[in-house]
């Protein structure tokens, strides 16, 4: 029996090459071997406030049925998120949030720690990681004729030590946690 997982990105257009093999890796050492995981597409969120929204009030009719949705904002601009999971627990869905710190960037970036010029202090520390540190980054690592980039083989890089990005990424360690808590409790 598959286990499906919605993750629902801040901007699926970048992030989702990120989030969805990061999903997919968390879910399976959580004790699901082979999830379904889908990054949201439609309704396309642009934004934190356009996510809130639409998890609160759009994707329940069309994505009520997925045994997980994973919301994964950037740290720097998301508040409270247990009242929302609360919130859509009461209606039967379950929801783990997670905040990158400081932005989704960071778990891409944390496979990579020996090609940056920054310390990993300063990259969890960064007030404009995205701009000034990821996306020189990408320039030079990525591959611009690739779709995102080269995100999504980058992120596969920094899976391969998927121990140590956890290690320095401690929000993932508790999300797996949290994952493998209910990872048995499929609908």
């Amino acid at each position: 029996m598959s286990f499906r997982v919605l993750v629902v990105p801040e901007d699926p257009t970048y992030n989702g090459y990120i989030l969805k093999p990061l999903a997919e890796r968390i879910v399976k050492e959580a004790g699901r071997p082979n999830p379904q995981v889908q990054v949201l597409v439609n309704p396309k969120v642009q934004g934190y406030h356009s996510a809130i929204s639409a998890i609160r009030e759009q994707l329940a009719d069309r994505y009520g049925y997925y045994d997980l949705w994973l919301f994964l904002p950037d740290a720097d601009r998301s508040g409270d998120l247990a009242a929302l999971e609360c919130e859509l627990g009461r209606k039967s869905i379950t929801l783990r949030c997670c905040k990158a710190v400081p932005e989704v960037e960071a778990w891409l970036l944390a496979g990579h720690r020996d090609k940056l010029d920054v310390s990993w202090q300063g990259v969890r520390d960064h007030t404009q990681l995205r701009e000034e540190v990821f996306e020189p980054f990408l320039a030079r690592h990525g591959d611009a004729r690739s779709a995102g980039g080269g995100r999504g083989a980058l992120m596969r890089e920094t899976l391969q030590n998927y121990r140590g990005l956890l290690e320095v990424c401690p929000e993932l360690a508790e999300l797996e946690k949290r994952i493998r808590e209910i990872a048995g409790m499929a609908r």
